[in-house]
């Protein structure tokens, strides 16, 4: 680390050990993570592993059992940083009589934005989003897509520096996705730290420059999107590999079995002439070696798999 930096000083979010129980349940269990600054981090999980708690934590509605969480370099709960953020929930309902602009305009009085800015960050918002001719339009004639679209707005009010986004395409159509997709790469290309928690792999695995995968209210596994698929794989359609079979070829990399295929993830290129070498000595079968690098899915379903 360099002389007079830190993590929670120089990180969009960083966390230490978080948790949250309810009672005998720990919702978060020790969770610490760090996200960097300018970059779009994609939050993973199962369905109750304790994404949205975590969110819930970080934004400050939720207050933790133990541990210490910070957000662009102050303690969560920093009143002058709250309005430095902006927070998309899962579930959000605006009132069907209300034009675009009334709710931009509500929410800009809630967040306390200055008289001043508020006509200007309204513009500023409905333009980036593409709500721009349907500003005067009510809540009710708009689709999901474009609801959800108005949602992203209501977050951007203030400026944020980061920006917090809870299954932002969930219920969406492919069209509705990507036009929230592209709006989530416009505000990292102006610097906002976007968090992105979603369990739609695909969406990630195209827009997040960094991940983390929770289970159980535990991160798993997190990295660069590189880190976390792995630089080198192999593919090899093997029969007649025991268990054995499996611990021996341990040294060439994490190696997961899924029917006839075996993954090996981190094997090095120069190695691989031996593994297949290794796995015929071991009395295994080899009918096919293919070089390729894992899905997101796939990397996810392995980090889930249970004992």
């Amino acid at each position: 680390m360099t002389l007079g930096t830190s993590p929670e000083i120089d990180s969009a979010i960083h966390t230490v050990g978080l948790s949250k129980a309810y009672g005998a349940v720990r919702a978060v269990d020790d969770l610490s993570m760090t996200v960097p600054r300018g970059e779009i981090f994609g939050f993973l999980g199962p369905n109750g592993a304790g994404k949205t708690t975590s969110v819930k934590l970080l934004t400050g509605l939720s207050n933790p059992t133990s541990g210490k969480a910070w957000l662009l370099g102050k303690p969560v709960g920093d009143v002058p940083t709250r309005g430095r953020i902006g927070y998309l929930p899962e579930l959000f309902r605006y009132q069907g009589w209300m034009s675009a602009v009334e709710v931009l305009r509500l929410h800009c009085e809630l967040a306390d934005v200055p008289m001043g800015r508020r006509k200007t960050e309204i513009e500023q918002a409905l333009v980036l989003v593409g709500l721009a001719d349907r500003a005067n339009d009510k809540v009710i004639t708009f689709s999901k897509g474009m609801q959800q679209r108005l949602g992203l707005g209501v977050s951007l009010l203030g400026k944020p520096d980061l920006v917090f986004l809870d299954e932002p395409t969930s219920a969406l159509d492919p069209v509705g996705r990507k036009e929230v997709r592209d709006i989530i790469v416009e505000l990292r290309s102006r610097g906002i730290t976007v968090f992105l928690n979603s369990h739609l792999l695909s969406e990630v695995q195209q827009v997040c420059d960094r991940v983390a995968v929770i289970d159980r209210g535990r991160v798993v596994a997190q990295g660069t999107m590189a880190e976390l698929l792995g630089a080198g794989e192999i593919r090899i359609q093997v029969t007649d590999l025991d268990e054995a079979g499996m611990q021996a070829i341990a040294p060439f990399g994490q190696a997961f079995r899924s029917d006839e295929w075996l993954t090996v993830v981190g094997v090095a290129p120069e190695r691989v002439p031996d593994l297949i070498a290794e796995l015929v000595r071991l009395g295994a079968r080899v009918h096919a070696v293919e070089r390729g690098r894992q899905t997101l899915e796939e990397r996810f379903i392995q980090l889930l798999e249970r004992p």
